[in-house]
């Protein structure tokens, strides 16, 4: 089973695809070291900034990882912002099988009330080299763009309203 975890900067992807890998041992991949390999390495010219250039040049890569994953019968989390809403398009049906999907967004109720926990628990299982970016006013617009997408393409949200509590059972 392929898990696909995706959804707006600060929203715990990370920390949940961590919590997945304690829970039921699949281990998981970040898109984000694949995208600061092909960046640190000179294979793009694109930087962090790219965010939709990067999303076509990864995502035939990670397409493909996926697919072999579910080939080989194995299992992984792939989690990441690179990740397209449209992602089903690329899939034959014995593949979407094997594919969970889920986005997390946070609510602007969430947000505004729990800003300082979204600051606080930022680094929980990565180290952020450079967080300045991360206003209130920017994780609102992020998530605010994710939720748009998500009903557009009606893909599985997972909505973070109240407290911030995802409990995911495969």
């Amino acid at each position: 089973m392929v898990i696909l975890i995706c959804g707006a900067s600060h929203t715990g992807k990370t920390n949940l695809a961590q919590q997945l890998l304690e829970k039921y041992g699949y281990p998981y991949f970040s898109i984000d070291h694949l995208k600061m390999g092909l960046i640190r390495s000179g294979y793009t010219n694109l930087t962090p900034e790219n965010d939709s250039e990067l999303t076509n040049y990864m995502w035939p890569i990670i397409r493909e990882i996926i697919k072999t994953v579910i080939e080989n019968r194995q299992n992984l989390i792939v989690e990441g912002y690179y990740i397209p809403f449209d992602w089903e398009k690329d899939f034959e049906k014995e593949y979407l099988d094997y594919i969970r999907y889920y986005c997390l967004i946070m609510s602007e109720r969430y947000i505004v009330n729990h800003f300082s926990d979204i600051k606080k628990y930022a680094n929980a299982v990565e180290n952020r080299l450079n967080d300045d970016w991360c206003t209130i006013e920017n994780v609102l617009e992020d998530n605010a763009r994710i939720l748009e997408l998500a009903e557009k393409y009606g893909v599985n949200k997972v909505f973070i309203d109240d407290v911030y509590e995802i409990d995911i059972d495969l």
